[in-house]
């Protein structure tokens, strides 16, 4: 059990990324270190991540999300007990795109960007398991298939083709969720809020949506082998 007080390895920023910087991975950025706080309810040290955040840690933690129509993938190394949590919505296509190419590209980049973390932090890819949530339909407003369905479906797909097993998975629905992930166990905790979707979870959603449909939506990963 982690010390109150005590800092978590950070994952360190790739290519500059850094929320509403500007160049490939301006979709994707650490969790800033503010985010960290002692949960009372778990006896540890958490980190909350935010839409477009990712976090990886080698400490005994626990990785907390709120999740509407956003994804969160939870991966870890089971030998070395290191892990991590994303948390990304797939832009859309706003019509210039319609074979959905530059969403998929935007999705790879934020599975790739944690998982090229834990591979600098030693993890073994023939290691790592998986579980994830969200996909929800919560967003309003959408002229295209539901995103929600699109997270879900692109996330299970990407762990897939790249060979990752997915240990446990809980999405879709219209329900938004909590989860909080504890990379060192790989125990995962799902609350499914039974009320109406918060509306601070729908304006950071949706102000989250326009960032990344704006922006760019690929940049230069390459995973390790």
């Amino acid at each position: 059990m982690s010390e109150p007080g005590r800092r978590l390895a950070l994952a360190p920023a790739r290519d500059g990324a850094r929320a509403g910087a500007a160049g490939p991975g301006a979709g994707i950025a650490q969790a800033p270190s503010a985010s960290l706080y002692f949960e009372p309810t778990f006896g540890m040290n958490a980190a909350k991540i935010l839409p477009g955040e990712y976090f990886v840690t080698d400490r005994d933690a626990a990785l907390i999300t709120l999740l509407g129509s956003c994804v969160a993938a939870c991966i870890r190394d089971v030998e070395l007990r290191i892990g991590g949590m994303n948390h990304f919505l797939l832009p859309d296509s706003q019509g210039h795109d319609p074979t959905g190419a530059a969403p998929a590209r935007y999705g790879a980049y934020a599975m790739e960007v944690m998982i090229n973390q834990l591979v600098k932090m030693g993890a073994r890819r023939n290691r790592l398991q998986a579980k994830v949530f969200g996909g929800a339909n919560v967003l309003r407003g959408l002229n295209e298939r539901n995103v929600g369905v699109r997270n879900c479906e692109f996330v299970v797909e990407f762990l897939r083709v790249e060979g990752i097993p997915l240990m446990a998975q809980d999405l879709g629905g219209n329900q938004a969720r909590k989860v909080a992930y504890f990379p060192a166990t790989g125990e995962a905790r799902v609350k499914r809020l039974a009320t109406n979707t918060p509306a601070t979870l729908l304006e950071t959603e949706q102000q989250y949506r326009r960032r990344v449909s704006s922006g760019p939506t690929s940049g230069s990963v390459e995973l390790f082998d």
